[in-house]
């Protein structure tokens, strides 16, 4: 069957991942679906003569409703309110967690076997929106942050180290954000730990640029956020489903259990294939690794905890009742 893949989200994040899927010839089809359809046929039409030009077999089109994404085996969700200067990933939250509950619904009705992949902020809170009006099984719908986290740690590293570009693996758990776990003890350069590298105070320093690696370059920009990074990152998910790829990557994705959670999302590394989250690698944590892993699904936590205040999900267990 012809692989396909939807993008909801037009701006410049999910024109980014398009692009990219199309550069790279990963799946046959993409379908662009935005608020403004004009919009997305003339980046539609721009990439899918690009990939022409890069003699690639991929057609990018735009959606003119939520049928068109019909069969897509994995459905991006990017949109979302922007994050700008000084806006914390709390204030997206009420705003955001309406959008992609609209887009879990219509995913639900007319691609009830994809997986998805939501990239809208604040992450983990999306991913577990989605996760409960798709009413999907939970390794069908996962977060995009830690394969970011990691390429933005891996950055950091070369910069500090001056050498191993392209060598270098990084590792992130927990919440996509300032409570993120960063795990020195299991990222390498080409196979040797940082943890020979550098001392601790150095290794300190590369964790805090890490977990300021978003706000630093929203901060640069002045107006909007990154999204070349996070748009290849998302690909590289897309690529692992697609190709069954059994790869291990960091991901948001529901607990039930592992590292000692339920009903809660944070990001664990997972082995992704054609099935998606197909199984949830559990490490041994340190000390103070296990302490901040805890305060970053309480934050997590601490925002579930406000939607449900609102009355947010009401609607889905006045359904359950019935």
């Amino acid at each position: 069957m012809a692989s396909k893949v939807t993008v909801i989200g037009t701006g410049n994040f999910g024109s980014t991942v398009a692009f990219i899927l199309a550069m790279s010839g990963s799946c046959h089809e993409v379908v662009l679906r935005g608020r403004n359809i004009n919009v997305a046929k003339g980046k539609a039409l721009d990439m899918s003569q690009a990939a022409n030009a890069a003699r690639e077999h991929t057609v990018v089109r735009a959606a003119e409703g939520p049928e068109d994404m019909r069969d897509s085996q994995i459905v991006v969700i990017t949109a979302g309110a922007p994050r700008t200067p000084g806006m914390s990933r709390d204030d997206l939250l009420t705003k955001n967690a309406q959008i992609v509950k609209n887009y879990a619904l219509e995913i639900k009705e007319y691609a009830p076997n994809a997986v998805v992949i939501v990239v809208s902020n604040p992450l983990d809170v999306m991913t577990y929106v989605a996760h409960k009006y798709t009413g999907f099984p939970r390794e069908r719908v996962l977060g995009m942050a830690g394969i970011l986290d990691a390429a933005r740690m891996a950055h950091f590293i070369y910069e500090k180290l001056g050498y191993g570009a392209g060598q270098i693996r990084a590792t992130v758990m927990g919440g996509h954000g300032d409570t993120m776990v960063p795990l020195p003890k299991f990222t390498t350069v080409a196979g040797v730990p940082i943890e020979d590298l550098f001392d601790s105070e150095e290794i300190g320093e590369i964790v805090k640029k890490t977990k300021n690696g978003g706000a630093q370059i929203v901060n640069l920009l002045g107006d909007g956020s990154a999204y070349y990074a996070p748009a290849k990152s998302t690909a590289v998910m897309v690529d692992a489903i697609l190709k069954d790829t059994k790869q291990i990557h960091s991901c948001a994705v529901m607990l039930q259990g592992e590292y000692g959670y339920s009903g809660v999302v944070s990001g664990v590394p997972a082995m992704i294939g054609a099935g998606g989250a197909e199984q949830i690698i559990q490490m041994t944590l340190k000390t103070l690794q296990i302490t901040r892993f805890k305060n970053s699904v309480a934050a997590v936590q601490e925002m579930l905890d406000t939607l449900y205040e609102m009355k947010f999900f009401d609607d889905l267990e006045q359904k359950n009742d019935k």
